[in-house]
């Protein structure tokens, strides 16, 4: 059964999870395009970080980091490969966006990649409301970036 927590960076598993996240953006996006987190920036001010769990299995992350008031930025999202397909990446999008919600935040902006790699991600986002924008924050126009929000 799947459990989602607040918490999980001081786990090997989720560590683990993190590095193959950041080895996967490396391998698919050359280093202007990759804005991926490191453990340290998660740990950062403004961020908070989930994990969901099969027992001992971390299946998935992500993070909410503050932009402002208004706004936060879903960061960090992933699903563990035995487990795509599966709902984990659906059930951990529907828990960051009530926990959004439940603070007051009024939307969810993400960036993602635009090559195929990405695709699956553009289209979870898509089915839970998110519409394409253009860059944000300190984000810039990039044809290898996409931007998307949710109005919360």
């Amino acid at each position: 059964m799947l459990a989602i927590r607040d918490g999980g960076l001081e786990t090997l598993p989720v560590q683990q999870m993190l590095a193959d996240h950041l080895a996967d953006m490396n391998a698919t996006s050359p280093a202007e395009s990759m804005h991926a987190l490191n453990l340290a920036a998660l740990r950062g001010p403004g961020m908070r970080f989930f994990s969901a769990w099969d027992g001992d299995t971390v299946l998935g992350c992500a993070a909410l980091k503050t932009l402002n008031d208004d706004d936060v930025e879903l960061k960090s999202m992933r699903t563990a490969e035995v487990a795509r397909g599966q709902g984990v990446g659906a059930a951990m999008l529907r828990h960051v966006i009530e926990q959004a919600r439940s603070r007051g935040a009024r939307r969810m902006l993400l960036e993602t990649g635009a090559p195929d790699f990405f695709a699956p991600a553009r289209r979870l986002y898509q089915r839970h409301g998110f519409t394409p924008r253009g860059p944000f924050a300190e984000y810039v126009d990039d044809p290898l970036a996409c931007y998307f929000e949710l109005t919360l």
